[in-house]
């Protein structure tokens, strides 16, 4: 699978794992260099609290446009070092 975005790659796996039909990328499968830290946190209730990056590509940004859970909970173990994308980060083969 690849997540692009603004006609770049951002993370190519073939070891994703989908939850809630959203493709989780190992971390180690993302560009690290488009990935810029974000403030923002949510909550999911079986998930845990999940973090967020805001997505740099060729001058063009899409805030908060990736997620992953630092310390998820019991129920979601097997998506710890991983990351999301969405707000139009397209996912595909």
């Amino acid at each position: 699978m690849k997540a692009t975005w603004n006609h770049q790659v951002i993370a190519e796996s073939d070891e994703t794992i989908v939850v809630e039909n959203n493709h989780y990328f190992p971390v180690q499968s993302v560009n690290q260099e488009y990935l810029i830290p974000s403030a923002t946190h949510t909550t999911c209730p079986w998930k845990g609290e999940a973090s967020y990056y805001t997505l740099e590509v060729d001058g063009r940004s899409n805030p908060d446009a990736a997620w992953y859970y630092p310390e998820p909970k019991e129920e979601a173990k097997n998506i710890q070092n991983y990351i999301a994308f969405w707000k139009g980060v397209q996912i595909g083969a």
